[in-house]
């Protein structure tokens, strides 16, 4: 397989907000590494059945369950023990193992953050394809500047899955994707916006990069628990603006 290119990040503080729950929430991280970039079709192709038009560019169209398979298939090709247990589309992520995975969400926005405050780590022109480059497909990874970790691409081209749940009593299964995309205004590619969709539902600008780290405890890491999925309450509140409410079963 084409060499998947990691960076190892320090550990560090990143704080989260939620624009719907009006919340925010500060993570403690330990010491991962994570994709210098997004996935290619190169990559997804070598592991996967699926054709490489554009090999240099992010593969997208492609499933939040489809990317879960492509860490478990990839960490078996490199002899790593995959990360992911399926009882048919429910994944379990067994927190200890060190095989290939999708960043938490909290591991993505400090990757993507690289220790800067602001919505972006560069001038927006510089760092990220947007809707403002004109552009109709993702381009191929690497064509902007690279943030101070020197990953590039985490603003715009592509939104990028990660592992946690949206928002499970709202939005029931859904799972975050962050980052904004080659089609988006700047307006929503910024560091901190969240969004999210169906782990079976596949879009042309959303694609995914992956991380490695094992954790001490199987069942919560780098802010995510399986417990707090179960437990987070229905509240009401605001949606932002392009999101899709999901019925909650008790109304």
């Amino acid at each position: 397989m084409t060499d998947i290119e990691l960076q190892r990040l320090p550990g560090g503080q990143v704080t989260l907000h939620d624009a719907r729950r009006r919340a925010e929430r500060t993570v403690e991280l330990e010491s991962f590494e994570i994709g210098v970039f997004a996935v290619t079709e190169e990559q997804l192709a070598e592991i996967l059945p699926v054709p490489s038009r554009h090999p240099r560019r992010p593969a997208v169209d492609i499933s939040w369950l489809r990317a879960v398979h492509f860490c478990n298939a990839a960490s078996e090709w490199e002899g790593l023990d995959p990360v992911y247990r399926f009882d048919g589309e429910d994944v379990v992520w067994d927190a200890t193992g060190d095989g290939y995975r999708l960043p938490t969400e909290a591991e993505w926005e400090y990757a993507c953050r690289a220790g800067s405050i602001g919505p972006h780590y560069a001038p927006l022109s510089d760092a990220a394809w947007t809707s403002a480059d004109g552009v109709r497909a993702p381009q191929e990874v690497g064509g902007k500047l690279p943030n101070l970790f020197g990953l590039f691409d985490t603003l715009g081209n592509t939104w990028e899955w990660c592992w946690d749940l949206l928002d499970p009593e709202r939005y029931g299964e859904y799972r975050v994707f962050r980052g904004g995309g080659f089609a988006d205004e700047a307006w929503s590619v910024r560091a901190s916006v969240r969004r999210g969709g169906s782990p079976r539902t596949a879009q042309d600008d959303v694609g995914f990069r992956v991380a490695r780290g094992g954790f001490d405890d199987p069942q919560a890491a780098q802010g995510w628990s399986a417990q707090d999925d179960r437990e987070r309450s229905f509240s009401d509140g605001p949606i932002p603006f392009g999101w899709t409410p999901l019925r909650h079963p008790r109304d």
